[in-house]
């Protein structure tokens, strides 16, 4: 056995040719480019691409199969270097009396995917492109995904826009089968400590994702999980805790970076606490326009005032990527990645003098900061994210 790296929310921007897939994603963010930015500067062992659903996406896996660059695993996924590919499509539901929620689904082979988009297509609008609304209860997809030894996993499960508890239901158990999920993704905004206020989420483990729509944003958020190799049939054994594979560590951002943490007025721009909205009125400017907040949506939904003690629930450690590090411009970054390999390598391993020799003493600083969980943070709000507070000069 040994420990993986595993970032499984990363989004399609543009096929090879061109094809958009999310529109929203950046147009270099292609199948090739992110297996390769994630094997060789990312240092992330195991990538789920979202989006493999579309048949335009399909085209360029197929090419990147015969060309040799990738191979399909006989254990399931498709491998480029030193990183595994797990094929998996982000999808909108919306049951009667509900309002949207995304869900995360993933399949062993590319074989299996093809014939799950074949299914899905008469139910969807535009099947190409991403995170679709799908024209069928979220049971019947469950099941059918299930049915085809595939898992699901729901996205971002707090956030305001599009998810089960931001803007579907208070309860995951009037949606779907919460006994037959492979775990629930915790989104930006939240961690382990505030998931753990909902008695409903103790039997569930909890992955961390970035739900990357560029390349520099892949490993924003990723799990650590103890695997005998990098592949699909490992991961659903990691995600079930089966035969001494597991997830070691969740690594997210501090909720306070998330840009959907605190209650937002879309109107005056002022992040609010609940006791500063009066009826769904902002108390600053009496507007309506108002984005209800992570940290505020699980206080009004929580059964618990503290957090449950689950034994199996592993560390949640509170991860800056390098692009939030105070100081460290693009030269900098590139000369630590020219001599250390990976980001991961970066932010775990490299001997702060020698990042120190490198990028100078403040950035070696800054890192040992964050590794330490002490950078301070302005909190994030209203589709803003949150920033890392300048350290004070006379700071400790």
């Amino acid at each position: 056995m040994n420990p993986y790296y595993a970032d499984l929310h990363i989004h399609i921007g543009r096929t090879d040719n061109g094809t958009p897939v999310k529109i929203s994603g950046a147009r270099d963010l292609t199948f090739y480019n992110i297996a390769k930015e994630a094997s060789e500067r990312k240092g992330i062992d195991i990538v789920g691409i979202i989006d493999s659903h579309s048949p335009a996406v399909q085209a360029d896996i197929v090419r990147c199969l015969d060309s040799g660059e990738m191979t399909e695993l006989p254990g399931g996924g498709i491998r480029y270097h030193r990183t595994t590919i797990i094929l998996g499509s982000e999808i909108e539901v919306r049951d009667p009396g509900m309002g949207p929620a995304h869900l995360l689904v993933y399949f062993r082979d590319l074989a299996t995917m093809q014939a799950f988009t074949d299914w899905m297509r008469p139910y969807m609008k535009n099947v190409v492109l991403s995170s679709q609304r799908i024209r069928v209860p979220a049971r019947v997809l469950q099941e059918e995904v299930l049915g085809r030894g595939g898992m699901v996993i729901p996205a971002h499960i707090f956030t305001p826009h599009r998810s089960i508890y931001g803007s579907c239901t208070r309860c995951m158990a009037d949606l779907l089968d919460v006994d037959r999920l492979a775990a629930v993704e915790l989104g930006l905004s939240s961690d382990t400590e505030m998931a753990g206020c909902l008695s409903e989420l103790d039997r569930l483990p909890f992955v961390t994702n970035s739900d990357a729509h560029s390349l520099g944003k892949i490993a924003r958020e990723y799990n650590r999980l103890q695997l005998a190799e990098p592949s699909y049939d490992e991961l659903v054994q990691a995600l079930a805790g089966q035969d001494g594979r597991g997830i070691l560590a969740n690594y997210g951002l501090n909720p306070r970076l998330g840009k959907y943490h605190r209650t937002f007025c879309a109107a005056c721009e002022s992040i609010l606490d609940e006791e500063q909205l009066a009826v769904e009125r902002c108390l600053y400017c009496g507007s309506h326009k108002i984005v209800r907040g992570v940290a505020d949506r699980i206080r009004e939904i929580a059964d618990r005032d503290e957090p449950g003690a689950v034994s199996s629930r592993p560390p949640y450690y509170f991860q800056v990527p390098l692009e939030f590090i105070p100081g460290l411009g693009p030269r900098k970054r590139e000369a630590l990645l020219d001599r250390f390999g990976t980001e991961m390598a970066i932010l775990h391993e490299a001997p702060l003098e020698q990042i120190a020799e490198t990028a100078g003493e403040p950035v070696a600083d800054e890192i040992g900061r964050a590794r330490r969980g002490e950078l301070g943070v302005v909190a994030g709000g209203g589709g803003q994210y949150g920033r890392i507070a300048p350290r004070k000069p006379n700071a400790d």
